[in-house]
């Protein structure tokens, strides 16, 4: 967990009642505002809200709900017993107790655990105390949260050469849950890896969801990626705003330019910092100091 600071620490009392390799960045000169772009970016709540709860909980997603925003992202695995949950790490000892539960289970991937399992596991403690009731939630788990929190969804799917088919079996539980219909479609879920055959194939099996590749490709790259993505996400630390405008100067495959959204942007700094490079969105584990600092 990156360094808290000292607003991010007050606006933690207040939501909880308690006091692939990337090139280089290149230094760049900050190019004016087009006219279509917003005048602030969008704010993505990194695995939730997870500078004031355990990441990839529904504590998580509430706790951006009670900061106002709309927009969570998360990371999505499968189980042993093919079971999508959210989790970020390929194996389960940073933010659960599997180590205590299943001493003898090394090395703790959670390929290699059923639902059922995974489930046991207190998924908040490491976090704090009072967290110690949060478990890892199942991807149905998380999409009904956001349904009833009305919120948005830029889900990532992690490490898919470890699970092969995740994108069929994603694109199941998103039309059984019901946010594969139009409004879901247009308006509230995004698919994003930092694998590109993985967003190719959920581009050829559902051509009208929006997809992000994860990552900063070469600018004489970029027209091939904009052949089945709609946004390049890449690491705030490899861009400047040369290399955003020239991601925003192609078109997606619906027609419209590629979205450039930032991750992890963590201080006010930080955050104006992309801002006048021009992005179209940033992801956060702070969203309220990211958004107080680019309004």
């Amino acid at each position: 967990m990156s360094v808290r600071i000292a607003t991010a620490a007050t606006a933690a009392a207040a939501v909880l009642g308690v006091g692939g390799l990337l090139p280089p960045a290149q230094t760049q000169t900050v190019e004016a505002r087009p006219p279509d772009r917003p005048a602030s970016p969008v704010v993505l709540a990194h695995r939730g809200a997870s500078g004031y709860a355990p990441e990839n909980t529904l504590a998580a997603v509430d706790a951006a709900k009670t900061l106002g925003i709309d927009w969570v992202e998360n990371d999505v695995q499968r189980t042993k017993d093919g079971v999508l949950v959210v989790v970020h790490d390929t194996d389960l000892k940073r933010t659960t107790d599997v180590e205590e539960v299943f001493p003898d289970r090394a090395p703790w991937a959670v390929k290699d655990f059923t639902a059922a399992e995974i489930a046991k596991l207190d998924a908040g403690s490491w976090f704090g105390e009072r967290f110690a009731e949060a478990r890892v939630p199942t991807l149905t788990q998380f999409l009904h949260r956001l349904e009833r929190n009305r919120q948005k969804l830029l889900l990532e799917i992690k490490s898919p050469a470890t699970y092969p088919g995740i994108e069929r079996d994603i694109l199941r539980v998103l039309r059984k849950e019901g946010w594969l219909d139009p409004s879901h479609v247009r308006n509230r879920l995004v698919i994003q890896s930092f694998g590109a055959d993985s967003i190719k194939e959920v581009h050829a099996l559902r051509p009208d969801v929006t997809t992000g590749f994860l990552g900063t490709p070469e600018v004489a790259d970029l027209p091939s990626y904009a052949a089945f993505t709609d946004q390049i996400n890449p690491s705030y630390k490899t861009i400047g705003a040369d290399y955003v405008a020239a991601v925003q100067r192609l078109k997606s495959p619906h027609g419209k330019r590629l979205r450039v959204n930032t991750w992890t942007v963590d201080t006010a700094a930080d955050a104006a910092k992309v801002h006048a490079y021009g992005v179209d969105g940033i992801i956060t584990n702070y969203p309220d100091v990211v958004r107080d600092a680019t309004r």
